[in-house]
């Protein structure tokens, strides 16, 4: 069974598309609220998951396209479509003037609540470091 596609909008607590673009663009920002370890090499980010002491889950995703403040779409190396990407995208909220982070994946049906659970606990720790 093929993927399906999933979007999250999460509200963010600033009108900067910089600060956001700081946190979504590179490993550095990643890795303060995705992963563990996150490292940037030829046009993919490489994601860790674990310590290492403990048992590690490591995870690449090539860099698709990017529209600097405005979005970087990836594909994890995982996804059987080829239609499948992840995306997060900056967006202006028309009615708060503050911006938006849309998230959009893809995953199996049976998969998608525990996808969206992942989302929302990355989306809450990224509002934990950096206030957004």
């Amino acid at each position: 069974m093929g993927e399906q596609k999933i979007s999250i909008e999460y509200p963010l607590q600033t009108k900067s598309p910089h600060i956001v673009w700081g946190m979504i663009s590179n490993a550095a920002g990643l890795q303060k609220w995705i992963a563990d370890e996150v490292t940037e090499e030829e046009g993919k980010m490489i994601f860790t998951w674990g310590q290492p002491w403990t048992e590690r889950d490591t995870k690449t995703s090539h860099i698709i396209e990017i529209e600097k403040f405005h979005y970087i779409r990836m594909k994890w190396d995982y996804y059987e479509s080829e239609e499948a990407y992840w995306e997060m995208r900056i967006e202006k909220s028309e009615m708060t003037d503050h911006l938006n982070l849309i998230i959009t994946d893809y995953c199996k049906p049976d998969d998608i609540d525990d996808i969206r659970e992942l989302w929302n606990n990355d989306l809450e720790r990224l509002h934990q470091v950096s206030g957004l």
